[in-house]
């Protein structure tokens, strides 16, 4: 493996925006405009990811961004539009979906596959974060050293030190620094005494 990560080393620093030492993207199943994507370094992104950071709502500065040290899994699935950043030291499980998009559906005498690409907010995944399996992130940042449990889905932003889980993902528990615990919290965040 060591070996196989030197020779490509070169190949896929020429092919990225960027590509940091002791990175590796493993059989790929597609990469979609790779110029726009910075990896930094001792990355991992597992088996048959597809990545992609494709200006198709019109923003010609598009970027995926992925930080130093981060782990992504099998079958990931990151599409960007406009602006992705998964900070450094993130963990990011199996099947996971994440996009600063969706398809358009307003006009409904026209097939959604013939309907425009809808911009969302941007995507930042700070650093820390653990990513659950199954997980689809559409349009929703995640605070730092928040965890979003196996198979939710993300719409709305999480803060900082949260834990969020469900479709639609909740919080049900935060990180109190006064009590050094995580602590069983309600939908909205607050603390249930």
């Amino acid at each position: 493996m060591i070996y196989y990560n030197l020779v490509l080393y070169p190949l896929n620093k020429l092919k990225f925006g960027a590509f940091g030492y002791r990175s590796s993207v493993k059989n790929f199943i597609r990469i979609e405009k790779p110029k726009n994507i910075f990896i930094g370094k001792n990355v991992s992104v597992g088996k048959y990811a597809w990545l992609a950071a494709n200006p198709l709502t019109g923003y010609d500065n598009c970027k995926l961004e992925i930080g130093d040290n981060t782990y992504i899994g099998n079958s990931a699935h990151i599409y960007c539009t406009k602006s992705i950043i998964i900070e450094k030291s993130v963990l990011i499980a199996d099947r996971v979906y994440i996009s600063d998009n969706q398809h358009g559906y307003k006009d409904i005498r026209r097939p959604i596959i013939e309907q425009p690409i809808v911009q969302l907010s941007d995507v930042v995944i700070k650093e820390g974060s653990w990513i659950g399996e199954n997980v689809c992130i559409s349009g929703a940042s995640i605070g730092k050293n928040s965890i979003v449990g196996a198979n939710s889905v993300v719409t709305k932003d999480i803060p900082d030190y949260c834990i969020a889980v469900g479709a639609p993902a909740k919080i049900i528990k935060r990180y109190s620094f006064e009590k050094q615990a995580w602590l069983k919290t309600d939908a909205k965040g607050n603390f249930i005494e």
